[in-house]
């Protein structure tokens, strides 16, 4: 294993760019299914950018249904706790189904809080992720003709 946790990617040599993440995952994947050292190898994402993908307006009533969906799971949890680590329970099921309840309430009520707390600013539902442009496979100058005898099997 490397010592260095951070090598210099100076010392490494392009053997492969892609458009897609998945296809520079594959080129490596294959590189360690054939055996090569991957240690050596690095994925390196170029031109980046924030993608922001919209799904729609948040409003008061999405806003308490997406806290009451999360509490619920918390309510769920907590009752399931409670349920198994108190004596005596005469209803287990009583017991998940008020941590259910509660947890919904609690959570559309944050949920509303929140939303009310914001002020207007970010009235939308999203999901952020970044996104490159292309993505080179390289690896350590003394593997990358190696790398590329591999790759060339790839096809």
């Amino acid at each position: 294993m490397n010592a260095n946790p951070t090598p210099n990617l100076a010392a490494r040599e392009l053997v492969g760019s892609y458009t897609a993440y998945a296809e520079a995952q594959r080129a490596v994947d294959f590189l360690s299914d054939e055996k090569f050292p991957v240690e050596r190898s690095a994925i390196i994402g170029s031109d980046l950018r924030l993608v922001e993908l919209v799904y729609g307006r948040l409003n008061y009533g999405r806003a308490a249904m997406a806290g009451a969906a999360s509490g619920a799971w918390f309510g769920l949890l907590i009752g399931l706790f409670l349920g198994l680590f108190t004596p005596g329970v005469d209803s287990f099921i009583a017991l998940l189904l008020w941590g259910l309840l509660f947890g919904m309430i609690a959570g559309a009520v944050f949920g509303l809080v929140g939303h009310a707390l914001s002020g207007g600013k970010r009235d939308f539902i999203s999901h952020q992720q970044l996104a490159a442009t292309r993505y080179d496979v390289v690896v350590d100058s003394a593997y990358a003709n190696e790398a590329r005898t591999v790759l060339a099997r790839l096809g």
